[in-house]
């Protein structure tokens, strides 16, 4: 692979229960366990981030994919929810549903566009095989 980019984040202070920063300052957060975990939910936490970012990520393929098919995705959105909980070796796992709203397109050119992009993403592509992702195309 040919890097191009690198980010780059600092966690201090007990990793859930601490602090996060990015090298360049853009997000410096608190975090905190969440409450169904046992803890404050007093700030960010890990699987917030993840969904975030994948959220972002995804969105950005499924806009490449449809500048490639000359498609308008016009109001489209992409939601992420990242799902933690026990595996079966003592550690724990994680899960992700993706929610794809494309309005202004029929579903079923909305859900080819999705599949495709589910191909090209950075974070699909690391989590394939690893963990469950869903891929649900929702109207609106």
């Amino acid at each position: 692979m040919k890097t191009v980019y690198t980010a780059e984040a600092l966690s201090t202070g007990g990793g859930r229960n601490g602090h996060t920063q990015t090298a360049d300052g853009t997000i410096s957060l608190d975090l905190a366990t969440p409450k169904e975990m046992g803890g404050t939910g007093d700030g960010a936490n890990p699987e917030q981030l993840f969904a975030a970012g994948y959220a972002a990520c995804f969105h950005s393929a499924l806009q490449g994919v449809a500048r490639q098919a000359k498609k308008d995705l016009g109001e489209s959105s992409v939601g992420a929810r990242v799902g933690i909980g026990p595996n079966d070796d003592g550690g724990y796992s994680l899960e992700v549903t993706l929610e794809v709203v494309i309005p202004d397109l029929p579903r079923d050119e909305a859900q080819d566009l999705a599949e495709k992009a589910h191909q090209v993403c950075p974070y699909s592509n690391a989590t394939r095989g690893n963990i469950d992702v869903t891929v649900n195309v929702v109207q609106d």
